[in-house]
């Protein structure tokens, strides 16, 4: 049985790295760019030899690895089939039978998004928690579900793809998936200025926000600072999400909720609008479950590739 482990978290400029144990320490981490010319023929090699770089500068033996955990942006299948990933140039094609006869190891590959939940579950803030729901508040909304400990990725690997719920009628923005009304056209970074602009066009209540450009940072800064029209906002951005999760709650029953991404820097604050609307709405057999902020950061994607080699 081998001793370590690489977790791969493959992003459309850079991929960033990880030499684990099996016991989850980290022992190494390193980027290297993503190049995505001529469809993205040289990332899986470019990745391979880097691991290869690796190893000889570790002076690891080849029957101590026990192999290697990639997450790409695209849905990926349990085979480890991608269904195309237009960032990278990339078609349709099994990434992990690829990556294996480059490095020579056995490899696992995933959902980006979903191999973060599972690193937000084995050491991140769902970590003893087994069945969990990772929501990534970013410039879209991401998300994956761990069921008794393994990623729900679904038959073709589009399983968690919680940004895409459709949660308002009458929409005439379209969303970056070509639908109107979606979960993150309301719920990410983007998605709250959206709100704060809509609101201040039809509200004339004073506001920090007024006359300005403002960021989701801005938004949830004037919110602790008391701004009325922020807190509307955030009534707005509370509601539709914690409505959202209560229907996924039904679904899936998860233990705890894990909320990550650049907007849940604004803290506790966050998840108190979150769970307010959720509370009510949510069946009582799922009224319990906790909420708690993601702790990996950057680093998700990297525990969880690696953990997705030891599932």
């Amino acid at each position: 049985m081998g001793k370590y482990v690489f977790g791969v978290d493959l992003g459309g400029t850079t991929v960033k790295m990880g030499l684990f144990t099996e016991d989850a320490a980290l022992l190494d981490k390193w980027e290297i760019p993503t190049v995505t010319d001529n469809n993205g023929v040289q990332i899986l090699p470019d990745i391979a030899k880097s691991i290869k770089e690796k190893i000889q500068d570790r002076e690891l033996e080849a029957d101590e690895i026990i192999g290697v955990g990639i997450g790409a942006p695209g849905p990926i299948d349990g085979k480890g089939i991608i269904y195309k990933a237009p960032n990278l140039g990339w078609d349709v094609f099994n990434v992990a039978e690829t990556l294996s006869g480059l490095v020579g190891f056995p490899v696992k590959a995933g959902n980006d998004a979903n191999v973060a939940a599972l690193g937000e579950m084995w050491k991140g803030g769902g970590a003893g928690y087994e069945n969990l729901v990772m929501v990534t508040l970013g410039t879209g909304v991401g998300g994956g579900i761990i069921v008794e400990g393994k990623v729900l990725a679904g038959y073709n690997g589009s399983g968690g793809e919680i940004g895409h719920i459709h949660v308002k009628d009458n929409e005439e923005k379209v969303c970056g998936c070509g639908n109107k009304g979606c979960l993150e056209q309301y719920a990410s970074a983007t998605g709250i200025v959206y709100l704060a602009t809509l609101r201040l066009a039809k509200d004339e209540a004073p506001s920090v926000l007024r006359g300005k450009q403002f960021t989701a940072k801005d938004v949830w800064d004037a919110v602790k600072a008391g701004d009325s029209l922020a807190m509307e906002v955030a009534e707005e951005f509370g509601e539709i999400l914690g409505k959202a999760l209560a229907s996924i709650a039904a679904t899936v029953n998860p233990e705890i909720f894990v909320i990550g991404g650049g907007v849940s820097r604004a803290g506790d604050i966050l998840l108190d609008y979150i769970e307010k609307y959720y509370t009510p709405y949510v069946f009582r057999g799922s009224r319990e479950t906790k909420f708690a902020l993601a702790t990996l950061e950057n680093d998700a994607g990297i525990y969880g590739a690696a953990k997705l080699m030891l599932v």
